[in-house]
């Protein structure tokens, strides 16, 4: 019984993605190869995500290292707490006052890509729109009645929701966002804000598993020794059982 509720447990997550998979997700063409996109990302994520979300399974070092940003300048213009270079990426939000602003204290994002998928992220940040309704004016299509403001605001602009209204059987209206409208109030075009966006994933693509890169490349020396070994050993069989027979 106690497997099985842990089980269950295990699955909660998935059920309630799948829950959400009528939302059509946009294709995230990341790029880890990419050092300056990666580099674009760091900053966007420190300038507007890292004041409520840590990567806290992260150091700015490595960060910097990977990224080929030099020390100083990640400690001048990426690190704002008093943390040191060698730290983990931990804001300094108190989990206290976070839960009375927000409702639930704003979770660590090192792993998020991993746990959600690129895709989702990318089409998530992208899906923010005008809503007096909620606390902070804005809703999302991927994530409905979403707890936290439009962060990216000051480069995309609120979008204005292209609805449509339908009633069921039994007479009650529903209303459906089908698209969404540029208010023009962003300092980027929808175009520079897809790829500011696309940065941004590319970075907590990164930061689920920084070295996703060298374990690619080891696979493929792997896979070929592999090849190598089995040729090797297909020869020697057929020189072993030939002497036999």
């Amino acid at each position: 019984m106690k497997k099985l509720l842990i089980a269950l447990v295990a699955l909660l997550p998935s059920l309630a993605f799948a829950s959400g998979a009528a939302v059509h997700l946009d294709k995230a063409n990341y790029d880890l190869s990419d050092k300056a996109s990666l580099q674009n990302g760091a900053k966007l994520f420190m300038n507007y995500c890292s004041a409520c979300h840590s990567t806290a399974h992260q150091r700015y070092q490595r960060v910097a290292t990977d990224l080929g940003i030099p020390d100083q300048l990640m400690k001048d213009n990426l690190i704002f707490t008093d943390s040191k270079i060698g730290e983990l990426m931990i804001n300094s939000m108190e989990k206290k006052d976070a839960a009375k602003w927000f409702g639930n204290p704003p979770l660590d994002l090192t792993l998020e890509a991993r746990l959600r998928g690129p895709d989702w992220i990318y089409t998530y940040l992208r899906s923010f729109y005008k809503d007096p309704t909620r606390p902070f004016g804005v809703n999302n299509v991927v994530f409905k009645d979403v707890g936290m403001p439009h962060v990216l605001e000051e480069l995309q602009g609120i979008p204005t929701a292209i609805t449509e209204t339908h009633v069921d059987d039994q007479g009650v209206e529903h209303v459906t966002v089908v698209g969404l409208e540029s208010s023009g109030t962003g300092e980027m075009s929808s175009d520079e804000y897809d790829e500011a966006v696309l940065d941004l994933v590319n970075f907590l693509v990164y930061s689920g598993e920084p070295n996703k890169l060298e374990r690619q490349s080891l696979g493929f020396w792997v896979i070929g020794f592999l090849i190598i070994l089995f040729i090797l050993s297909y020869l020697l069989k057929k020189e072993y059982w030939r002497d036999i027979h």
